[in-house]
């Protein structure tokens, strides 16, 4: 394409769009890849790199996209736990530790725990919020989660719980 800014202009757009899908079904994958983005584009409004470079830049995040959706199925997760494995698996002693069976397992469980106590207005009470991230530590702590990341994966899940809530009520 003779006019690259256009080429940059029209993958930027599609990528947003992309990501804002993703951020009502993955909070962490979202979140991580808007900040990629952002980076790439900060760069190319800096003049730091080329038109050129920035298109290979954006075909290869979107690329990543696309292996970071295929990544649930192979771990043969549905799409619901894999969003509560992304947000577990942003401590990565965690999964040094745990490894990826144990943290399947732990997403599993959190998508059935939440699914059965989540309410229509838990995200405005704090008794049931309260309930729910007992419930949230108290799987942690059973599969063997490391103790000092425990808080930081609580408010992840919870965060994740409530994206994927209001798409369950319909």
């Amino acid at each position: 394409m003779p006019q690259r800014n256009l080429a940059v202009e029209l993958l930027q757009k599609l990528l947003k769009g992309e990501l804002a899908a993703r951020r009502r079904k993955n909070v962490v994958q979202a979140r991580s890849f808007a900040e990629m983005l952002e980076q790439t584009l900060r760069r190319y409004q800096n003049r730091a790199i080329e038109a050129a470079q920035v298109i290979e830049e954006l075909i290869q995040l979107a690329q990543e996209l696309r292996e970071a959706s295929a990544r649930g199925e192979q771990l043969s997760l549905s799409e619901d736990e894999g969003a509560f494995y992304d947000a577990l698996e942003t401590n990565d002693s965690a999964v040094q530790v745990l490894g990826d069976e144990t943290l399947r397992d732990i997403a599993r469980e959190l998508v059935q725990t939440v699914r059965n106590n989540v309410t229509i207005d838990w995200t405005l009470r704090e008794n049931v919020r309260a309930n729910l991230r007992r419930l949230v530590k108290r799987i942690l702590r059973k599969h063997g989660y490391p103790p000092d990341k425990q808080e930081r994966a609580t408010r992840t899940v919870l965060e994740q719980a409530e994206v994927l809530s209001a798409g369950w009520a319909v």
